[in-house]
Formats: C-alpha cells, structure tokens, sequence
C-alpha cells in the first residue's frame, strides 16, 4: 500500500468511527465490529429491531463476505452508550 492509500484507508477508518460514535458506539470501534459483535450475540442473525445494521450489514456482505464478523475487534466497545 503506498502512502496515498495508506492515508485514505487511514481517513476512512476515521470516518466509520465517527459514524459509530454519532449511532452511540464507542469512538474507537468501527461500525463493521459493532454490527460483528451484535451478529454473533444474536446466533449469526442481526435482530429487526436494528434495521441499519441489518441493511449495513447486507451492503457489506455483498462486497466482502463474512466482513462484520471478520472485522470484529475484541478490545474495543466498552464505551458504547446505546447497550447494543
């Protein structure tokens, strides 16, 4: 990866952990292992009642499959607001 992709996958990064801290989440943690740890609670199937990260997590798996679970960070989320 060459310094110019480094940087956008760096800004990227910073992007989706904006956006789940915007959703309640913890700011160090990405949306993708939000969704992977709420997938896995759950049996492998994400509950209606979070029907952004059902259709998040729809988006995803078309592009790269497996990427919520795959993209789980274990020693992130203990400052989520939500309790999701």
């Amino acid at each position: 990866m060459n310094t110019l992709q480094k940087w956008v996958f760096n800004i990227l990064i910073g992007v989706d952990q904006l956006g789940n801290s915007i959703l309640g989440g913890d700011p160090d943690e990405t949306i993708s292992s939000r969704i992977g740890k709420v997938k896995l609670t759950h049996g492998g199937r994400i509950p209606w009642k979070y029907p952004w990260m059902k259709f998040t997590d729809f988006i995803l798996d078309k592009i790269d499959p497996n990427h919520s679970i795959d993209a789980i960070e274990p020693d992130e989320g203990s400052d989520e607001i939500t309790g999701i």
